[in-house]
């Protein structure tokens, strides 16, 4: 028997775009945000938020803290983000 693939989020990507041009930055301004330029290229945020490549739980964490709000709200889809983020952290 095989495994059913794991149920991703369609949301997030959506999100994860709406955290980024809120603050207005490039993607390359949201990798330095999150601390990550020597692990993330533009590819991999692009990937993000097109929702064809998934960041890890310690990626989508830095996210969630830079935008000051909790993983549930990034990655459960029945949740919707703030219409107005705090500031970045």
């Amino acid at each position: 028997m095989g495994r059913a693939a794991r149920e991703r989020p369609r949301r997030l990507g959506k999100k994860l775009r709406k955290i980024r041009t809120e603050f207005g930055l490039s993607q390359n301004g949201m990798i330095r945000a999150l601390g990550l330029t020597e692990r993330l290229s533009q590819e991999n945020v692009s990937a993000y938020e097109r929702g064809t490549r998934e960041p890890s739980l310690l990626v989508l964490l830095r996210y969630a803290r830079i935008a000051g709000v909790s993983m549930e709200e990034l990655v459960d889809d029945k949740v919707n983000l703030p219409e107005k983020l705090p500031a970045i952290r």
